[in-house]
């Protein structure tokens, strides 16, 4: 069986400091591509201000729609995406696809990998 016909494992993204119209612009962008944990209508919220909020949600990459376009932020949002290496990489195709996504750094495992990016507004967005 190659990877392609094995089940992909969920990927988490994790997204912290930054405003929560833009947690939520990105996990829209995802969850209009891959199946997610989060309802719809489940946007992001501060829950203490002062306080760093951190957001998360799990995507199964097994299926997916065409990614969106370039998609604006108000400001770059951090970002980290855990899972196996190819579920990884297709996420950050789709975030590629609608954001300016810069590499932070990447740790790797026997079967997983975790990525941290730094995505800004898509270039036909800005």
């Amino acid at each position: 069986m190659n990877p392609s016909e094995q089940p992909a494992p969920p990927v988490v993204v994790t997204i912290a400091g930054c405003a929560e119209e833009d947690a939520d612009t990105v996990f829209h962008v995802l969850s209009r591509t891959y199946h997610s944990d989060r309802a719809d209508d489940d946007a992001p919220a501060q829950v203490t201000e002062g306080r760093t909020t951190v957001w998360t949600a799990t995507f199964d990459i097994t299926a997916a729609a065409p990614p969106a376009g370039p998609v604006r932020l108000t400001a770059p949002v951090e970002a980290e995406i855990q899972g196996g290496y190819w579920a990884v990489d297709r996420v950050r195709e789709t975030l590629a696809a609608a954001f300016v996504v810069h590499d932070e750094g990447m740790a790797a495992g026997d079967q997983e990998k975790d990525v941290q990016l730094r995505l800004e507004s898509g270039t036909a967005a800005a």
